[in-house]
């Protein structure tokens, strides 16, 4: 007989998710109500106007789409490309190959622009991409790549859409909570994040924010959204605010909870504290693995403080390695992908999980096992370093 699931207490520093405080995890376990309780829709409006918070946008069509990251992404893409509409999408590591295929997916043709895995979309090919494409209807790029721990300048990129007369389709899965994100400041279209990253909430919540532009966009289509679940028209009838709300689906009620929550403490943390905190933690981080002779695979310049790209030494097993730290250490950091598959770890610091503890947990249990592989380490030092920085 299959007796019920208790799952380790892990600490998570991998690309996501992240760790979930007690504080949200005590809210998923409220009593669930009607997803049309009168109750139920207040906190629905309370959502809306704390994502809004979070994106930095007054944007109207601000919700929590009910599925992961990747649903936000394709709720982006179904809504605002229709069959033969370019689309430049810029590719900088494993999520701008997602937007390729939202793209043709919807029977839009994808212009790619290419840039080296660990280095930023290049502003001056895109604005190559849109001498020869003048007709490009959308720009789509990675705000912050979750696969390299690169962050794109989102400003530049949007500025460069609106003089050319394209949307801009942005992804901030990792950023969101994490660095800087501000939509209506930087021109943004249409931007879609996630919930288990730098929200520090569960899986299984998308926010997006779509600016007025897209929505024109939206009203203006001649043909259905080919997802009737994520049509924008549709989903609106039920968390547009009106007094009468038309049913769509049964929202997660008790994820929604969840979401609320952290939110909720973000707010109360304040945008500008949240970043100066996952900037401290990555730097002491930085300081630790760099005094133990490990180097970082992205530029100081470009690197993103939520998701560390670390190189693997010579002589490393990479999965020994990661094994052992989940073994011994109930701690998990995550593989390199892609092109940086067995050159890199990526160790994330989101949300809840940056902290002091679990950068001096990390830094110590990376020095023990990789002590006992024989790598060229200087052991002893990487506390000392951090801690350097932690008293600053």
């Amino acid at each position: 007989m299959i007796s019920s699931f208790y799952p380790p207490q892990r600490t998570l520093m991998g690309p996501g998710p992240s760790d979930v405080s007690a504080r949200v995890l005590g809210a998923l376990a409220r009593p669930t109500i009607g997803h049309l309780d009168p109750m139920f829709l207040k906190l629905m409006d309370e959502i809306k106007e704390l994502l809004q918070f979070a994106f930095q946008t007054g944007n109207a069509l601000t919700l929590p789409v009910s599925a992961p990251g990747s649903a936000g992404m394709e709720a982006c893409f179904v809504n605002l490309v229709s069959p033969g509409d370019k689309v430049i999408v810029c590719q900088n590591g494993v999520f701008g190959g997602r937007m390729k295929e939202n793209v043709e997916r919807c029977g839009g043709i994808a212009v790619m622009v290419e840039d080296a895995w660990g280095e930023p979309v290049s502003l001056d090919k895109v604005e190559a991409a849109f001498d020869d494409h003048p007709d490009a209807a959308i720009l789509a790029f990675v705000h912050a790549e979750t696969s390299t721990g690169v962050h794109s300048d989102v400003k530049a990129l949007c500025a460069l859409a609106q003089r050319r007369g394209a949307l801009s389709i942005v992804d901030a899965v990792t950023s969101l909570g994490g660095i800087e994100v501000s939509v209506d400041e930087w021109g943004v279209d249409a931007m879609y994040s996630g919930t288990q990253k730098c929200l520090s909430c569960v899986p299984g919540i998308s926010p997006v924010t779509f600016g007025e532009r897209a929505v024109q966009r939206i009203q203006a289509r001649t043909h259905k959204v080919q997802s009737w679940f994520l049509d924008m028209q549709l989903v609106m009838g039920y968390w547009g605010g009106s007094s009468k709300r038309a049913y769509h689906h049964t929202a997660p009620i008790n994820n929604l909870y969840a979401l609320h929550e952290s939110l909720v403490m973000l707010q109360e943390e304040g945008l500008a504290a949240a970043h100066a905190r996952h900037r401290h933690n990555h730097l002491a981080l930085v300081a630790g693995l760099e005094a133990m002779g490990l180097g970082m695979a992205v530029d100081a310049e470009f690197r993103l403080p939520q998701l560390n790209s670390v190189l693997i030494p010579d002589g490393v097993d990479d999965g020994a390695l990661r094994t052992a730290l989940l073994n011994e250490f109930d701690l998990e950091i995550g593989a390199g992908l892609g092109a940086l598959a067995g050159k890199t770890w990526r160790i994330g610091l989101m949300g809840f999980g940056s902290n002091e503890r679990n950068v001096v947990y990390c830094l110590n249990a990376l020095e023990a096992i990789l002590q006992r592989q024989g790598a060229a380490i200087t052991p002893g030092k990487a506390l000392t370093a951090a801690r350097a920085v932690f008293s600053q």
